[in-house]
């Protein structure tokens, strides 16, 4: 009796804590209006549209300050301003290979303090983007790749850690995050940055919502962009529908919208809509655009300021409610950020950030988790440093020198520019030191078709007991603006793995690259392959680390490979076809993938028993978990990526024939054996209706547990739903 009122006065305390906490948030937010609305009152119209725009001068006659951006994809990026000491973590498309929420949150809290150091409150981070299978878009590297669970808890562990939560949300540690590109903007005809995206209601909701979702109901996104183009005709910068409808009044967003580059103006410069400015900007500002983003404050291509708005305005002064609405929203976001108690930060480009080694270091951890290793047939790799005298280090990517401005190639897009970055030769030579010789070539040129590097490359593979062929793709082959009509390696790339593959030698190829790329000749040839990405300021460390052993691969890809552009859009999203019958099938090519989603191998190997479930019936209502054992029965420690999927065998509407719904990196010593559990329940069970709903239908589910997204890698169970 004593336990039972233990408890319930222990539950009492709680729920009365937690009624405290979130009458202390209201109470917070209620006093910011309060603030907000008599600053309002105070300003003039001028004034009012000055706040309308990114890094807005700070307002001395009343006190408001100046709220600085950059981006922060990967580290911290000012926009137009080039000097080092900022960290560069993997590209997104690394960070998200590596499986490990967790990791990119503590990335993401860590990009913050830098970016307080910089006097930065306001990024353009993270990119939500759903990659709709289209590997000819240049920002595939942006996001976090094709599966819209996948990207949704990669996102909220990015913007929790950006933002901070709870009390910790705003305060002096932490900035606003700002999810784009909202909605559906990979979803085009031509693989082009800005295509239009004609898509039905059920797929926007299904592939390209969830992450939005996601930030907005679990990570509380404090800004939101839209894309540069329309969604079914209509731009997404005056689509009421998008803005208000589904993103404020659906999922409850509440903070504001920024503009992306220029998009205000270009309802009439791209999309041929408004006639004059002066429309555009009427027109973003009732579909709820609050700042108009004009990176490098070029007056023709703004939209929202004095020349164009206030004439407009003051004849009409009804539409200064939208005025009201959208400079409201942008105080508030200065308010919880605390600008208006900050003494203006005075910054030294000369030092800021130059001790963060701490954070350094941990790009080098991310790096070493993110590595996928696509191939390794006799157990090429690891090399055995006691077994090789010289090593030919070869290829366009193996070495970058310090550029004098701008960034590094091999960084990725939207990096910021580091202290030092350490390449693949860098980092194999300090792996190795004075005891294998090493013999560097580079080969040929990215982004030429000249092979008057071949017999010097040809020369030192011969020379050499293995060979090292960094190739791949850089920030001038890929990101965005670099869309692709080819995916093969570009230049003579190809031409180059043929020369080094006739020598004989044993050959690694390690891909450095923003994109997956058509690599069948190496796929077919090469028996090692790695897959890095863009891994940050020290890349070379990591790849040294995978290619002799130190670190054991466990990336998955979060994107799947083509084995042609013809074969685009290539994707594990797939609904039922004719394949059963053979008429889904290319005629003359391989319908499969070159290389699936959730696909990566090990240096050691990974044994799965078959799934079981808690319990196998349950209601609509209910939910249970499905286990299953894992046992690595190599010889050498190393992660696997758990993944699990469901698909809804018999609904009232299609649906895709397995989605992603559950994931786990766990770590295993040789011979070790380790459970791993997951839910199914409502937000795993449920299909879009043909009313737009999410419910879970009666029926039963296949679920599907292993090591890729594909057949041969999963072990699978069926749970019934009365």
């Amino acid at each position: 009796m004593k336990k039972i009122l233990f408890v319930s006065i222990l539950t009492l305390f709680i729920s009365i804590s937690c009624q405290q906490k979130e009458d202390n948030i209201s109470k917070k937010d209620a006093e910011i209006e309060a603030k907000v609305q008599d600053l309002l009152s105070q300003m003039t119209l001028e004034e009012k549209i000055a706040e309308m725009t990114q890094d807005a001068p700070a307002n001395k006659r009343l006190g408001i300050p100046y709220m600085k951006y950059a981006e922060a994809l990967h580290g911290v990026w000012l926009v137009l301003d080039y000097y080092g000491n900022t960290t560069v973590y993997p590209q997104a498309i690394a960070a998200a290979s590596t499986w490990q929420p967790e990791l990119v949150k503590k990335m993401a809290s860590q990009t913050a303090l830098e970016a307080r150091a910089l006097g930065v409150t306001h990024t353009y981070s993270p990119n939500l983007d759903v990659i709709s299978g289209d590997p000819r878009y240049g920002r595939v590297e942006e996001s976090y790749g094709e599966d819209p669970y996948l990207v949704s808890r990669m996102g909220v562990a990015f913007i929790q850690g950006l933002q901070g939560m709870g009390d910790e949300r705003f305060d002096e540690n932490h900035v606003i995050a700002t999810a784009k590109h909202f909605i559906g903007y990979p979803e085009n005809r031509r693989g082009i940055n800005g295509g239009f995206s004609d898509m039905s209601e059920r797929r926007l909701r299904e592939v390209y919502l969830p992450p939005f979702e996601a930030a907005i109901k679990e990570a509380k996104v404090g800004a939101v962009m839209p894309g540069h183009q329309d969604y079914n005709g209509v731009p997404n910068h005056m689509n009421t529908w998008l803005l208000k409808d589904i993103l404020r009044d659906e999922l409850g967003f509440d903070g504001f919208i920024v503009s992306d580059n220029n998009d205000i103006a270009r309802l009439g410069t791209m999309h041929f809509i408004a006639e004059t400015r002066t429309e555009s900007a009427i027109l973003g500002l009732k579909a709820g655009v609050d700042m108009d983003l004009v990176i490098g404050k070029n007056e023709k291509l703004a939209a929202y300021n004095t020349k164009v708005l206030k004439d407009t305005i003051t004849k009409n002064p009804k539409l200064e409610k939208y005025i009201d609405k959208a400079t409201s929203r942008i105080l508030k976001a200065k308010y919880q950020l605390g600008l208006f108690d900050a003494e203006p930060k005075k910054i030294d480009k000369k030092t800021v950030n130059a001790g963060r080694k701490e954070h350094q270091d941990f790009s080098y951890e991310m790096a070493k988790k993110a590595i996928i290793l696509l191939k390794n047939d006799n157990n090429v790799l690891p090399l055995d440093l006691s077994k090789i005298k010289s090593l030919a280090v070869i290829g366009p990517n193996a070495h970058e020198n310090r550029p004098k401005k701008g960034t590094y190639s091999l960084l990725g897009g939207y990096s910021g520019l580091p202290p030092f970055y350490v390449s693949a030769l860098d980092g194999i030579k300090a792996k190795v030191g004075d005891k294998v010789k090493i013999n560097y070539a580079k080969g040929c040129d990215l982004l030429s078709n000249s092979k008057a590097g071949f017999p010097k490359a040809i020369a030192a593979a011969k020379k050499s007991d293995a060979v090292i062929l960094v190739i791949g793709g850089s920030r001038r082959t890929g990101g965005e603006g670099a869309d692709r009509a080819d995916l093969d390696l570009y230049g003579v790339q190809k031409q180059l793995v043929k020369a080094i593959h006739k020598t004989g030698k044993p050959v690694v190829a390690v891909l450095i690259n923003g994109r997956p790329l058509s690599i069948n000749y190496v796929a077919e040839n090469i028996p090692s392959i790695l897959e890095t990405w863009y891994l940050g300021m020290r890349s070379g460390d990591a790849i040294a680390d995978a290619i002799f052993g130190d670190v054991n691969p466990g990336g998955k890809l979060t994107v799947s490979f083509p084995r042609s552009v013809g074969q685009v859009p290539v994707t594990y999203l797939q609904r039922p076809d004719f394949i059963g019958s053979g008429k889904g099938q290319f005629r003359d090519a391989d319908k499969s993938p070159l290389f699936p989603f959730g696909y990566g191998l090990s240096y050691t190997t990974f044994t799965y028993s078959k799934p079981t479930f808690k319990d196998a019936i349950i209601n609509t209502d209910e939910s249970t978990t499905v286990s299953v054992d894992v046992t690595n029965t190599g010889k050498r420690a190393g992660d696997e990526v758990v993944q699990m999927y469901v698909r809804d065998d018999y609904a009232s509407v299609g649906r895709y024939n397995k989605m992603l719904k559950g994931f786990e990196r766990i770590s295993l010593k040789p011979g070790e054996t380790k459970t791993v559990t997951f839910t199914l329940g409502f937000d795993e069970l449920n299909v879009l209706n043909q009313d737009m709903k999410k419910v879970v239908e009666p029926g039963t589910f296949t679920i599907s547990v292993g090591a890729s997204s594909q057949e041969s890698d999963l072990q699978k169970a069926t749970l019934t739903v009365k």
